[in-house]
């Protein structure tokens, strides 16, 4: 392009002011600022302004809008002398750097005045070179430090970057010491929103309207911009974040995987359960909610059974509608299984709650045995947790000395361990400590949560029935869903796999209602542990391992608890 100079452009100048997006919060002025020290420049200096130039972005690469747009009109001949803040506004690489010291030198720029000096053509270019260099070299330092930082940052287990919900960065005077906590008003609702996917009774969708309708879950405040409500990309990044069960990738896709320092919302086993419920639930919302979709496959082709509205219009001018449940037919277009009526079907579920219906007497029997052994119970785990926690501390050892091993003056040049093994073999080791802690943590829950579990159960059987028959559709659904799994349909027929515990009641219940009424009633008044003595005498109540009322509470007793059930302690 052949450049010519406009000597009517000689007192025509450009201001430009730029700040970094980058690090806003360091800038030494701001846009208006610099604007406002440049405009006094030119009326001390009596220049006229032809036009303002402001962006905010990095200069260490080329491909600044504003800056291009202002070399062209200058080799265009529009202005030809800059008013800036600093040099390293106008370039902080060397493409651009080039740009201007080439057009200084040949006088297309006349001058370049910041409020520390002025730059002429005639100068000596080392002046120009040295202030640019330097504003070159800064960037190339800083890189150097912030990719050190970072190294430090992942090895002690801090993800550089901006937290997922649910979660803050700290702020903290001290550069590099931020750390990352909870979010005190978003932790919790992001951990129940983990808590209604391992339902598996909704789909992300379903979750997601409950965590903007009735969470009221919304996203992070940002400077003036209050949070957003969540959109179907927030659910599903959430729901597939490593992160929130305490390790994270970086940078992404990298394949480099780091154990996080903060505190994890979810164990490990959740996370993969929610990836396998994913999978199963890459389903369109449906215009019509039905109480059973998703739930129920056809026993004949194994293909999802959906539902559908039929209306029908009598004679007399009265519509009615039916809901049918059928075979969607995509895994065999043949499929020869007929619909469902849905009052058909309830009643069906209905003969099925009947069958493991119970009665208060039971109920409250049954819960009175569990807590009465429930002692002898916690000490047969005992050595269980004594085993994991010497586990844990072995696991500890091995990676003291693989770092011992990878520091030591015979591996300086890494041959014997690279960096990349080192870290291979400590992700490794710490991932089983992790799994083996996840165990201790979820041991040490099921404990706690023991007798609740079994009163969960009682109360399934001793309420479902009504509750189904008189609960809204969300009750219905949930109560039909907690019941077990498998459930097909096939010639008209519901069949349910049921829960263990489930199994048990359906099997023996009649034979021990009557046995415990014939324990109630042996003798006017009577206190509960004269009932359990008394229950040794019935059969049904202490032997058989399908009688077990422990198994109600579907915990995976250990043998010796079984035996002790069928075989009542002697203090007793």
């Amino acid at each position: 392009m052949k450049i010519t100079m406009n000597t009517a452009s000689q007192n025509k100048y450009f201001i430009y002011c730029r700040k970094s997006s980058e690090d806003a919060g360091r800038q030494v002025l701001s846009i208006d600022s610099q604007l406002g020290v440049m405009k006094e420049i030119a009326l001390k200096e009596d220049v006229q302004i032809e036009h303002i130039f402001t962006e905010s972005k990095s200069a260490k690469a080329p491909g600044r809008e504003q800056f291009n747009e202002m070399v062209r009109r200058i080799e265009k001949g529009d202005a030809s002398g800059i008013l800036c803040w600093k040099l390293d506004r106008l370039a902080r690489n060397p493409v651009d750097e080039g740009k201007i010291k080439w057009l200084l030198q040949k006088g297309i720029i006349s001058s370049i005045k910041t409020p520390e000096r002025e730059y002429h053509p005639t100068d000596n270019v080392l002046i120009t070179s040295v202030e640019f260099g330097m504003a070159n070299q800064y960037l190339r330092d800083l890189s150097t430090n912030v990719k050190r930082g970072l190294k430090t940052k992942l090895e002690q287990g801090w993800y550089p970057s901006f937290t997922p919900l649910g979660y803050l960065n700290t702020k903290v005077n001290v550069r590099g010491e931020n750390r990352i906590v909870k979010d005190p008003d978003r932790f919790d609702l992001v951990r129940k929103v983990w808590d209604l996917m391992l339902t598996g009774k909704y789909s992300p969708t379903g979750v997601l309207d409950i965590a903007n309708d009735d969470l009221g879950l919304r996203t992070r405040r940002k400077g003036n911009v209050s949070g957003f409500r969540m959109c179907k990309s927030n659910i599903y990044a959430l729901l597939t974040n490593p992160f929130y069960y305490g390790w994270f990738e970086y940078p992404r896709n990298s394949g480099l995987w780091f154990k996080g320092k903060h505190n994890p919302m979810i164990t490990k086993e959740e996370f993969d359960q929610v990836q396998f419920l994913l999978g199963k639930k890459g389903r369109k919302i449906q215009k019509h909610e039905f109480d059973f979709t998703g739930l129920i496959k056809c026993g004949n082709c194994g293909a999802a059974i959906t539902a559908e509205l039929h209306m029908k219009k009598q004679q007399n001018g009265n519509v009615h509608w039916y809901t049918y449940y059928r075979c969607t037919r995509r895994k065999d277009p043949t499929c020869k299984e007929k619909a469902v009526e849905l009052k058909e079907l309830n009643r069906q579920i209905d003969g099925i709650l009947g069958s493991i219906a119970i009665s208060s007497e039971f109920r409250d029997w049954a819960l009175a045995y569990l807590r009465d052994y429930r002692e002898e119970e916690a000490n047969t785990q005992e050595m269980t947790l004594v085993a994991r926690h010497k586990a844990v501390e072995n696991i500890k050892k091995q990676i003291d000395n693989l770092l011992l091993s990878y520091i030591s003056p015979d591996n300086a040049d890494r041959t014997l361990i690279s960096e990349a093994d080192f870290r291979t073999m400590k992700m490794k080791l710490l991932q089983e400590k992790d799994q083996i802690e996840a165990e201790l943590a979820k041991q040490s829950k099921e404990e706690k949560k023991w007798l609740t579990l079994s009163e969960k159960a009682f109360d399934t059987a001793l309420y479902a029935q009504k509750l189904f028959a008189e609960g809204d559709a969300a009750q219905r659904r949930d109560i039909f869903a907690s019941l077990g799994s498998n459930f097909t349909l096939k010639s008209q027929k519901l069949s349910i796999t049921l829960d263990f515990p489930f199994q048990v009641i359906a099997k023996n219940k009649r034979k021990v209602e009557l046995e415990i009424q014939e324990v109630l009633t042996s003798e006017k008044q009577v206190t509960m542990r004269q009932i359990l003595q008394f229950a040794r005498k019935c059969p049904l109540l202490c032997a058989g391992e399908d009688s077990n009322l422990h198994a109600l509470a579907g915990t995976g007793t250990s043998s010796r608890a079984v035996y002790q059930f069928q075989h009542p302690r002697k203090n007793q």
